[in-house]
C-alpha cells in the first residue's frame, strides 16, 4: 500500500490567521484534528515561540504525525482524543487556557487513502468508517441493524439525500437476503435506486449516502456542537480559533456558534452598552472563505471547504 498522500488545505492561509496569537514565548495552539500533522508542521516551523497540542481520535494519524513532527518533538504534546475533550485535555495538561485551535473538519486524506478503513467509495472496502477505528459501531452495523425509519432520517438529515426513504428501504430489502459487508455491494444498490436523471447530477450518486453513515458513526455534528463552545471559552484573550467545514452542516453549526458570541448582548436600544454586554470574540473573515481555483486544481479535495474565524477580545464573565 502506498503512503497517503497529504496537501494540507489553505495551508498559508491557516498560518496567517494563528501566527498573530502565537508571537509570544508559551504561545499554544490546540491543533483539534492532527490528521496527518500538515498543518502543525507549518506553524512550528513559521511560529518558533509556539507549542502545539495535537488531537486526534485516529491512533494511526497520531503515529504517523508523531514520525512527520519528529523534528519539533519538544515544542508538541500529542493526545488521543475527541476534540469535544479539549477541556479535558488542557485541564490534564494543566493548561488553563491557549492562544489559539485549529479544527480541519470531516475525513482526513490518510482515512480516505487508506482503502481498509472504508471511507470511500471509488473502490470496494469493509464498510467501517469509524474516525478511531479502535470502538464503536461500523457502517456496516448501522445498515444491518437500524430500522427503515432511521436509517431514511440519517440519509436525510445527515446526507440530505432526497431519496432517503427510497434508499433506505432498499437497504432494509437487500440485507434480510445478505447482510451488507463491503462498500461495493452499497455503491450498486445506490447505483440502482436514485434515478438517472438525479444520477447525472450532483456528483456520484454514493457521495451523500456515505457522508450521512460517517456522521451517523463517529457523531460527527454531536462532537462539534459540544466542541465549538468548549474551544471558543479555551482562548485567552488575543486567542484564535480557525474551522474549515466542508459540507453545509458544519458550516452552519460553526457561523451560528460564531454570530451568537460576536454580538453585544444588550438590548438594541440601550444607547450606551456596558462592559459585560460587549462581544467577547470578533470575526476575523468576512464570511466563510473559500479556496481559489489555483487550489482544487492542487488539491481537489479542498473544493468545498469553508473557512471562518474568530478572535477573543474580552475575557469570559467571572
Amino acid at each position: 500500500m502506498s503512503a497517503p498522500t497529504h496537501v494540507p488545505v489553505l495551508l498559508d492561509r491557516v498560518v496567517a490567521l494563528v501566527a498573530p496569537a502565537l508571537a509570544e514565548p508559551g504561545s499554544i495552539l490546540v491543533d483539534a484534528t492532527l490528521g496527518l500533522g500538515g498543518h502543525t508542521e507549518a506553524v512550528l516551523t513559521r511560529c518558533p515561540e509556539a507549542h502545539v497540542v495535537g488531537v486526534d481520535r485516529d491512533v494511526h494519524a497520531l503515529e504517523r504525525s508523531r514520525q512527520r513532527l519528529a523534528p519539533f518533538a519538544g515544542r508538541t504534546t500529542l493526545v488521543h482524543a475527541v476534540y469535544d475533550e479539549i477541556p479535558e485535555v488542557l485541564a490534564d495538561l494543566g493548561i488553563a487556557e491557549v492562544q489559539g485551535i485549529l479544527f480541519d473538519l470531516g475525513v482526513s486524506s490518510m482515512q480516505l487513502d487508506m482503502r481498509d478503513r472504508g471511507f470511500a467509495y471509488a473502490e470496494d472496502a469493509p464498510l467501517d468508517m469509524r474516525m478511531n477505528d479502535t470502538e464503536g459501531i461500523t457502517a456496516a452495523e448501522v445498515l444491518n441493524t437500524y430500522s427503515g425509519a432511521d436509517l431514511a432520517r440519517i440519509l436525510r438529515t445527515y446526507g440530505e439525500e432526497k431519496f432517503a426513504r427510497q434508499i433506505a428501504r432498499a437497504i432494509v430489502r437487500e440485507r434480510e437476503a445478505e447482510p451488507f459487508a463491503s462498500s461495493a455491494r452499497l455503491v450498486d444498490l445506490l447505483r440502482d435506486t436514485i434515478p438517472a436523471p438525479a444520477r447525472r447530477t450532483g456528483g456520484h450518486p454514493a457521495k451523500r449516502t456515505f457522508q450521512a453513515l460517517r456522521i451517523e458513526v463517529n457523531d460527527e455534528l454531536g462532537v462539534l456542537r459540544r466542541a465549538i463552545p468548549a474551544a471558543l471559552d479555551s482562548i485567552a484573550v488575543g486567542g484564535r480559533v480557525v474551522v474549515m467545514s466542508y459540507h453545509s452542516l458544519e458550516d452552519r453549526m460553526v457561523k451560528q456558534a460564531f454570530v451568537e458570541r460576536t454580538r453585544s448582548t444588550a438590548p438594541v436600544d440601550m444607547p450606551v452598552v456596558p462592559e459585560e454586554h460587549q462581544p467577547e470574540l470578533r470575526l476575523l473573515t468576512r464570511g466563510a472563505e473559500k479556496v481559489t481555483d489555483a487550489e482544487i486544481a492542487e488539491n481537489p479535495r479542498a473544493a468545498s471547504v469553508r473557512l471562518r474565524a474568530v478572535e477573543r477580545i474580552r475575557g469570559r464573565a467571572a
